[in-house]
């Protein structure tokens, strides 16, 4: 897998996420009258988990002989656990009530830890892949 198709997937990810916050955007009026905000910590979660998956892939290729695409899963993690990170605090930033009221501050706080292993986890194999190469 080239550096291009990993850039190309992550950045599929990221607008494929704003598509996903699309129609929670769509329902303002139902947010201003006690709905739930859970969408920005939700899109803040799925974006972790998938940071996780691929610094993961990328950690277990760096270490190889030939590593493949080791750097670019990295980076792609890195990024991905950046943007997590960005809409985990948005929404924690935005949410009003306690943890299990319904507006998305125990997603964003999960949603902020899973991006730090995400994060760590890139870091480590982007490390990993400049050794051996």
């Amino acid at each position: 897998m080239s550096v291009r198709h990993v850039f190309t997937a992550a950045a599929a990810g990221v607008l494929g996420g704003f598509a996903l916050a699309a129609p929670a955007a769509a329902q303002v009026t139902a947010a201003e009258e006690g709905g739930s905000g859970r969408g920005k910590s939700v899109l803040g979660l799925v974006l972790a988990l998938v940071a996780v998956g691929v610094g993961a892939w990328a950690l277990r290729s760096a270490g190889r002989a030939g590593g493949g695409n080791a750097r670019g899963g990295a980076i792609a993690a890195l990024v991905l656990a950046l943007a997590s990170m960005i809409f985990g605090g948005m929404a924690l930033a935005d949410s009003a009530g306690e943890v299990g009221s319904g507006n998305g501050r125990g997603g964003a706080i999960a949603g902020l830890v899973l991006a730090l292993v995400g994060l760590v986890l890139g870091g480590v194999a982007l490390a990993r892949s400049r050794r051996t190469a």
